[in-house]
């Protein structure tokens, strides 16, 4: 089962500006690409801030220092690394209440940019490549099961399992396993199971029934 990753996902050859870039030229970047913040480089490319639409804002609003990149950038830079997968991503602007995030290769320097709408491109998958991926990866070649065993039904990214598993225990394993799949948006467990819950099974026993040890429940034989 494969994630799709941050190299997957961000927008390549991302817009950045240097330290000196100016305030007119950063608010003129930002409208003409539609983004709403944009990282500051050095001379080697790599990134050593972010300035927001928030940062123009607060610097207009305050005339206070400088109008250039430098002097407004928030710092230092949160980044990721293309090798990351999507969650990863998606946690870290969580973190850091961002909304973009500078993409780095090994040497630091700046290779794109991924933002909050590029993550939503998960949940744009097509329902069938969602039900495929289950069935072929999550049932058969993880949970070693056969593809007929279960019943999946995808609609808009909602997960449904029905049909009967040998073990109880199965159930929790693969629901989990379906949560992870890139484009699931939730997964209904509608599982039966061929063995019997322990609990159950106990509170059915008639009164007086044998224990394991061969004495019956009421003290007799």
């Amino acid at each position: 089962m494969r994630h799709r990753s941050v190299a997957d996902l961000m927008t390549p050859a991302a817009v950045a500006v240097q330290r000196g870039t100016s305030f007119k030229e950063i608010a003129r970047l930002l409208d003409e690409y539609g983004i709403t913040a944009v990282p500051v480089v050095d001379d080697d490319s790599r990134p050593v801030g972010v300035v927001s639409e928030a940062d123009l804002l607060r610097r207009h609003a305050t005339k206070d220092g400088p109008s250039t990149a430098e002097a407004m950038m928030s710092s230092p830079v949160v980044t990721a690394r293309p090798s990351w997968t999507a969650v990863e991503a998606a946690r870290l602007m969580e973190r850091h209440r961002i909304k973009r995030l500078p993409v780095v290769d090994a040497d630091g320097r700046l290779i794109g940019v991924l933002s909050r709408s590029d993550l939503l491109q998960l949940f744009l998958r097509r329902d069938r490549s969602i039900q495929e991926e289950i069935r072929e990866d999550v049932l058969v070649r993880i949970m070693r099961l056969s593809p007929s065993a279960v019943h999946i039904e995808v609609d808009e990214g909602i997960v449904t399992l029905s049909g009967t598993l040998e073990r109880r225990g199965l159930g929790p394993i693969l629901v989990r396993l379906c949560e992870t799949v890139d484009g699931v948006v939730e997964v209904v467990d509608r599982l039966g199971y061929e063995e019997p819950d322990a609990a159950a099974a106990r509170s059915e026993r008639p009164e007086g029934d044998e224990r394991e040890d061969g004495k019956r429940e009421d003290g007799v034989g």
